[in-house]
């Protein structure tokens, strides 16, 4: 599947720190069809979950944002 990540999403990721690296291994672990998903996960190294929010057209990704989800969150 062919990954792009949005100018919000590079923006957020350079913000926060974030890899692309790790928003790709999160999701080429998921199973996706096609439409709008979000994915919370906990990762090594970060305080607080990922969110990443994907929407996903035959073939193509495309990361709309992705940051740490501070609000919310039940430990």
């Amino acid at each position: 599947m062919k990954v792009n990540f949005s100018r919000h999403a590079k923006r957020r990721a350079k913000l926060y720190e974030i890899p692309e690296s790790t928003v790709l291994d999160i999701i080429a672990r998921e199973k996706l069809a096609r439409g709008k998903h979000e994915i919370i996960k906990h990762v090594a190294g970060f305080k607080y979950p990922l969110k990443i929010v994907v929407q996903v057209e035959k073939n193509y990704a495309t990361i709309i944002t992705n940051y740490p989800l501070k609000k919310g969150v039940k430990k």
